[in-house]
């Protein structure tokens, strides 16, 4: 049976959540006992964008809620209200493919995606691929391998990387254990990966 809280348009349901957003940064900044101009010293954002952030008059984006949850140390899904791995409420079904399973936090077409993946089996072999669009990935626990065109980093949880998805990138969990992550994608994002071929010597 589904709860009467699923009803509603994509649109709807993505607007309850960001409303949620503010309270929520109000709540954990008060936890913390840290004022606005605490968070504002050390996450650069300015008072005013902070208050309107909590109040609801600004919308929240990637590039506030990162510093703010470098600042309160926790991890970025605690902010938005991503739910927990196996949590029931997850009305989404899980994308499963290559050890790799994908929760959709987005449900309306096109614009930017976001999903929460959790992924136990490393690749062997990195296989590089590239497709249109902008990518941000943000580690929530474990680490995350990511090659990206000539770079091959490892990040581990807290950090964030984003890269042009027309770069060959690829990433995975190391052979240290399985990683959990966020991943949001730009408005091409959602197209099919294209093989990137290495050049023939």
């Amino acid at each position: 049976m589904s709860e009467p809280a699923a009803s509603g348009t994509g649109d709807e349901r993505i607007d309850a959540v960001l409303n949620e957003v503010g309270p929520r940064l109000r709540r954990i900044r008060r936890d913390r006992g840290a004022t606005l101009g605490d968070l504002s010293a050390s996450t650069g954002i300015s008072v005013s964008t902070l208050s309107r952030l909590e109040s609801g008059q600004r919308r929240p984006s990637l590039e506030l809620l990162l510093p703010i949850a470098r600042a309160h140390q926790v991890p970025l899904d605690e902010l938005v209200g991503a739910p927990p791995v196996g949590d029931p409420r997850v009305r989404a079904k899980p994308i499963v493919r290559h050890g790799r399973t994908m929760f959709p936090l987005t449900r309306q077409p096109g614009g930017l995606q976001a999903y929460k993946v959790v992924q136990e089996k490393p690749y062997e072999n990195p296989d590089p691929r590239v497709h249109e669009g902008y990518e941000w990935l943000y580690v929530l626990s474990g680490k995350l391998r990511l090659v990206l065109g000539e770079h091959d980093v490892v990040l581990g949880a807290g950090e964030a990387a984003e890269f042009d998805t027309r770069v060959p990138h690829w990433f995975g969990p190391t052979p240290d254990g399985p990683v959990e992550f966020l991943s949001l994608f730009g408005p091409q994002g959602e197209r099919m990966h294209v093989r990137a071929r290495p050049k023939q010597s």
